[in-house]
C-alpha cells in the first residue's frame, strides 16, 4: 500500500528578504502513509507546507499529485483537490458557532442550511469526541478545544491528503489518543497524512515514515522503525548530544534562603481556580504540574494579576501588597511569559526591536520613551545572549520561526529584570535545540538569584530544572513534590489520584 505515490514535491525552493527557508527540497508522499516531517524551528517544514497548499508561491520546483503537475494558488484550492491543512496556529473566528468553524466557505450555496449544517457538525464532533456543542461560540471553548475544531474542520473522509502542523500542542493525552485513532482510520482508508510535531515520542507511536529538514535542506528520508531516537534528534540538530544530555546532570539550583520573595495565601481569581496557598523562594525553580485544565495557567495568571483576583493576600518581601494589574506586578518585579505566544505573546507586525523593549517601555511609561539607540543596543544585546536567529533587529516578528519568537518574548521580560519570572509553557512548539538553551537558561538565572516558576506539558522536561512541584487536579492544589519523591512515577500518581 504505501509503495503508490500520491504526492511528490522536488526542487522546491522558497527565499524571503534576507532569508532562504528552501533549498533544492524533495519530498514524496505515498498512499495510506502516516509520513512524519522534522527538523528545529527554521528548518523549513511549515514553509514546505505552505508552498504546497498555495499559501506561499515557490520560487522554483515541481509539485505532482497524482502524478499530475499542481499549482494551487490558495489552501481553498488545495482542499478542493482532496487536501485538508490544520496549521500549527489556530485559524478559526473566534465570534463564529463551532459548526460555522467547521463549514465556513465550504459550501457554494448562496443560503445557508442551518439544521443541516448544525446536525452534520454534531456527527462530526460525536465521532470525535469532542466536547463541544454546535451552536456554542468558538471563544466560549478552551484551547485544546479549538484545536480540535480546527482539526474537524479539516477532515473530509474523501481526502486525499491530511497535513496536521502542531496538532497535538494544545491537548492532553486523551485526546492525543483520539487524534492518532482518527490518523489510523484514514490510513487505513488510503489516505496520506503529512504530521508535523516536536514530540519524538509520538512521532514514533503514529509515523511509518520521517523527512529531515535543517536549515532549509533536504537531509533524508527514513523509515521510523529503522531510525533511533538518538539518531533523529543528531540529525535535526546537526550536531553530538552531547548538549541534550548535559542538563539532565546539572544539579539544580537551591534557593539561598527560607524567605519566600513572594507568597499568596489562599489567593483565586475570575477564571474559577479555586483558593490556593503558593510561595517561592529567591534562587528556586518551582512549577506547577497537572493535565490539560487542571489550573496550571489560571493560578500564574492570579499570581500575575493577568485575571481578576477575587480573594486572598499576597505578600512581596515579606510586605503585604494588592496586586491590581499587571503593570502593578510588573513595577514590583513579576514577569510572565503567556501560554498563548500568537495572541498575547508576541505583536506581529512589529520589528523584533520593538517587540523586545516593548515591557521596559511600558513600565518606564509613555513619556519616557527609550530613545532610538537605546531599543537598538537593548535589542543587539538579547539577540546575541539568547541566539536569536533574524535577518535584523528591524524583521517583522512574524517572519520569525516560533523557537525565535518565544526568545523574543524571554528577552522581553529579562530585560525588565525581574526578581520573579513566571514561564508558562516556554517550549510549547519549539524544536529540540532551542528546548534545551531555554531549560539551560533558567538554571542559569536561577543560580544567579532570580526566581522562576516554570510550567510544562511535558513532565520529563519540569523535572530536569524545578526543585519543586506543585501537583494541580481539577483547578485546585493536591500536593507538592520534591526531593526523592520528585519523579514522574509520583507527580502522575498524584495526578491520578488528587492527592489521596
Amino acid at each position: 500500500m504505501l509503495s503508490e505515490i500520491i504526492l511528490k514535491m522536488e526542487g522546491i525552493n522558497k527565499s524571503f528578504p534576507g532569508v532562504r527557508a528552501l533549498h533544492n527540497v524533495d519530498f514524496v508522499l505515498r498512499k495510506g502513509e502516516i509520513h512524519a516531517l522534522m527538523g528545529e524551528n527554521g528548518a523549513g517544514k511549515s514553509t514546505l507546507i505552505k508552498v504546497l497548499t498555495g499559501v506561499y508561491e515557490k520560487d522554483a520546483g515541481q509539485i505532482m499529485l497524482d502524478g499530475r503537475p499542481v499549482h494551487f494558488r490558495s489552501p481553498q484550492e488545495a482542499l478542493g483537490m482532496g487536501i485538508g491543512t490544520v496549521f500549527q496556529e489556530i485559524a478559526l473566528c473566534p465570534n463564529l458557532t463551532v459548526a460555522e468553524n467547521m463549514f465556513i466557505g465550504r459550501s457554494r450555496d448562496r443560503f445557508v442550511h442551518w439544521k443541516e449544517m448544525n446536525a452534520k457538525a454534531e456527527q462530526m464532533l460525536s465521532s470525535l469526541g469532542i466536547p463541544a456543542s454546535p451552536t456554542q461560540e468558538l471563544s466560549s471553548c478552551s484551547i485544546a478545544v479549538q484545536q480540535m475544531v480546527s482539526i474537524a474542520r479539516a477532515i473530509d473522509m474523501d481526502c486525499k491528503i491530511l497535513i496536521l502542523d502542531e496538532p497535538t500542542s494544545s491537548l492532553d493525552e486523551d485526546e492525543v489518543q483520539k487524534l492518532f485513532a482518527l490518523m489510523r482510520e484514514l490510513k487505513a482508508r488510503g489516505v496520506g497524512i503529512i504530521f508535523i510535531t516536536h514530540f519524538i515520542d509520538q512521532v514514533y507511536e503514529i509515523s511509518d515514515t520521517i523527512t529531515v529538514l535543517r536549515n532549509g535542506e533536504l537531509i533524508g528520508e527514513y523509515e521510523t522503525a529503522q531510525l533511533p531516537q538518538i539518531e533523529l534528534i543528531s540529525k535535526m540538530m546537526g550536531k553530538a548530544l552531547s548538549d541534550v544530555s548535559a542538563i539532565e546532570k546539572q544539579e539544580k539550583p537551591k534557593s539561598e534562603s527560607s524567605a519566600p520573595v513572594f507568597e499568596a495565601t489562599g489567593l483565586s481569581s475570575a477564571a474559577g481556580v479555586r483558593p490556593f496557598d503558593f510561595t517561592i523562594e529567591k534562587g528556586e525553580v518551582n512549577g506547577f504540574a497537572g493535565l490539560l485544565g487542571s489550573g496550571r495557567s489560571e493560578s500564574v495568571r492570579a499570581i500575575f494579576a493577568a485575571d481578576k483576583v477575587t480573594g486572598g493576600e499576597v505578600k512581596i518581601n515579606g510586605k503585604k501588597v494588592k496586586l491590581k494589574t499587571p503593570l502593578h506586578a510588573m513595577k514590583m518585579g513579576i514577569g510572565y511569559l503567556p501560554e498563548d505566544r500568537k495572541h498575547d505573546g508576541i505583536i506581529g507586525e512589529l520589528s523584533v526591536r520593538d517587540n523586545i523593549i516593548l515591557a521596559l517601555q511600558v513600565m518606564k511609561g509613555f513619556f519616557k520613551p527609550l530613545s532610538r539607540k537605546q531599543a537598538e543596543d537593548f535589542a543587539d544585546e538579547y539577540i546575541q545572549k539568547l541566539g536569536i536567529k533574524t535577518p535584523s533587529m528591524n524583521t517583522p516578528i512574524e517572519s520569525l520561526s516560533g523557537g525565535n519568537q518565544q526568545k523574543v518574548v524571554l528577552a522581553r521580560w529579562l530585560l525588565t529584570n525581574p526578581m520573579y519570572l513566571i514561564l508558562d509553557e516556554p517550549t510549547r512548539g519549539i524544536d529540540v535545540g532551542t528546548k534545551v538553551e531555554i531549560q539551560k537558561l533558567v538554571l542559569k538565572l536561577a543560580e544567579g538569584g532570580m526566581s522562576l516558576t516554570f510550567i510544562s506539558s511535558e513532565l520529563d522536561e519540569m523535572l530536569r530544572v524545578c526543585s519543586r512541584l506543585i501537583v494541580m487536579k481539577d483547578r485546585a492544589i493536591v500536593g507538592e513534590l520534591s526531593g526523592v519523591h520528585l519523579t514522574e512515577q509520583d507527580a502522575m500518581q498524584m495526578i491520578a489520584q488528587g492527592g489521596n
